[in-house]
Parts: structure tokens; sequence; C-alpha cells
């Protein structure tokens, strides 16, 4: 079967452009995280892949009646004669990023030695916004490994200032 993220991707794009036409990005944030949390539940996963494409529209609407308007129901309908409403989860996550990349916003993990304090976040926070053009939101966490250092992945950005990164480049260079 396709990948989910390939089968998602013409229905995540439809209901982002028609969300940003009618100036509902938060409305339609809502809808899909919910018809999307409701489609990764267990029983449900379940239903999708034996129930008629009728049956399942009615399921949804029953579960998720005062969560969506009539352009979500539409969604819904038509994912499920399509057969594809176990991509819900995966067309919320492209929604997500395109709504990201509206809003000119990235997110960093940034993986430190130590834990870093509020100043270090900022500084690296503002550099990576001069460097990528962008808002960058900090996803911050510890790896002592490292020994010292930082290592920061934006989007297909990596810089690795950490010493066992400097090490290992060391001794690469000293085998080669």
């Amino acid at each position: 079967m396709a990948d989910l993220t390939t089968i998602a991707r013409p229905y995540a794009k439809a209901a982002f452009d028609f969300a940003v036409e009618h100036k509902a990005l938060d409305e339609w944030t809502e809808m899909l995280a919910f018809v999307a949390e409701v489609a990764a539940n267990e029983h449900v996963s379940v239903q999708l892949k034996k129930e008629s494409a009728t049956t399942l529209v009615n399921l949804f609407t029953t579960v998720c009646a005062e969560q969506l308007n009539e352009h979500g129901l539409n969604l819904i309908k038509l994912m499920a004669e399509n057969a594809r409403l176990d991509a819900l989860p995966a067309v919320l996550a492209l929604f997500l990023e395109y709504k990201a990349e509206l809003a000119k916003e990235i997110t960093a993990d940034v993986i430190s030695a130590s834990e870093l304090d509020a100043a270090q976040q900022a500084q690296i926070s503002a550099s990576l916004e001069q460097r990528l053009s962008r808002k960058v939101k900090l996803n911050c966490s510890v790896d002592a490994s490292l020994m010292a250092g930082v290592i920061i992945h934006a989007g297909d950005l990596v810089i690795d200032s950490s010493v066992k990164g400097q090490l290992a480049k060391l001794s690469d260079a000293l085998q080669a």
C-alpha cells in the first residue's frame, strides 16, 4: 500500500487551501486534530478496515458531530468514499506543516550536553531566526554523551558543535 503521507498530501493541501481562503486555519486545525484522534483510536481503526463508507461516515458524524462543520464533514465523506480515513493522522501532520510554513515558523531540535539556561536558548533562537529568516521554536533536550556543545536540527539544517562530533571528525580526518 502507498505511504500514508503520499495518500494524505492532496487531502491536507485541499483542506489547508480551503482554510486559508476562508480564514479558518484554527477551526480546521481543531477539526482535523479531533478526527485524526478518532481515526487513531484502536477500536475505530479496526472499523476503518472492514466497514462500508456509509457506515464510517455515520460513525464519524455521530462521534464528531459537534466538532465538524459541513465542510469538515464533506472531507470525511470524500475520504470515506475513497477508503482513506486511515490517513487522517497524516492529513493532520501535513496540515500543521503547511500552517507552520505559512507562519514562517520552524521547530529546531537542540540537543546539548547540559541543560541550557534561558539566555543560551534565546541566543540560539535569535541566531537561527537570523540564519533561516523565520521564527524558530526550540525543542531542547540533554544528552550527556556529547561531553560539551550542542547539536541543532532545524529542517534540513544540521549544526554539530559538540565535542563528540568534533572528535569524530578528527578521527575521520586522521584515518583518511
